[in-house]
């Protein structure tokens, strides 16, 4: 298990990275139901200048990388980007989300964020995913032998998912966070996953 340090967990600000070509629809399980569950989402950008989402939307971030403190946060996302694939712009991303592990703090990573990882060495030693196994080895990283085919993966505090997998990343990271219980867990994600109207019980009750 991930060491989570017992003040993190009592955390409630969640972190949300954007940047142009953000992948708006990746993360939108993830926090709609962290908020509905006590959370607050703030997002953070390279500058507080406002950014454009690959869908069309300006987002104006809450706050500037440089300002952002792994000891303010319970979690940092990150996204997928066109800009992950097309040069080193978002470099310092990855490297803030090693800062975040460093300091026992999770990070959840989809899509192109997962090759972000994997140039900063942060997939070498854990178990992960992305969208497929010769998308990150195209990045030349040293994790290939600890890839898994699966929606998402957890290892070591940090969360990989694929590009289809948005519903899964939230769950791994609600099950993270201690959002639900594992019996609510397997029903959210049954419903809002596999459209089971039969999980609306359990997640009611």
């Amino acid at each position: 298990m991930f060491p989570v340090p017992e003040v993190a967990m009592t955390r409630t600000t969640v972190h949300l990275a954007v940047y142009d070509t953000f992948a708006d629809w990746e993360t939108g399980y993830t926090t709609a139901h962290l908020t509905q569950n006590g959370y607050t989402v703030r997002t953070v950008a390279a500058t507080t200048e406002p950014v454009t989402t690959m869908g069309g939307l300006r987002v104006q971030p809450d706050l500037a990388l440089d300002e952002l403190r792994p000891e303010e946060s319970a979690l940092l996302v990150l996204t997928g980007a066109a800009l992950w694939d097309s040069g080193d712009e978002l470099a310092p991303f990855a490297r803030r989300a090693r800062a975040f592990l460093d300091a026992g703090v999770p990070v959840a990573a989809i899509c192109g964020a997962t090759a972000g990882l994997a140039r900063e060495g942060l997939l070498d030693d854990r178990a992960h995913t992305s969208a497929v196994s010769f998308y990150l080895a195209a990045t030349g990283y040293a994790g290939g032998a600890r890839y898994v085919d699966a929606d998402a993966v957890t290892d070591g505090g940090l969360v990989t998912a694929g590009p289809t997998e948005p519903v899964a990343l939230a769950r791994e990271v609600f099950r993270l966070l201690g959002v639900y219980d594992e019996k609510k867990l397997d029903a959210w994600y049954r419903l809002f996953h596999d459209s089971d109207p039969g999980a609306y019980e359990v997640l009611a009750g």
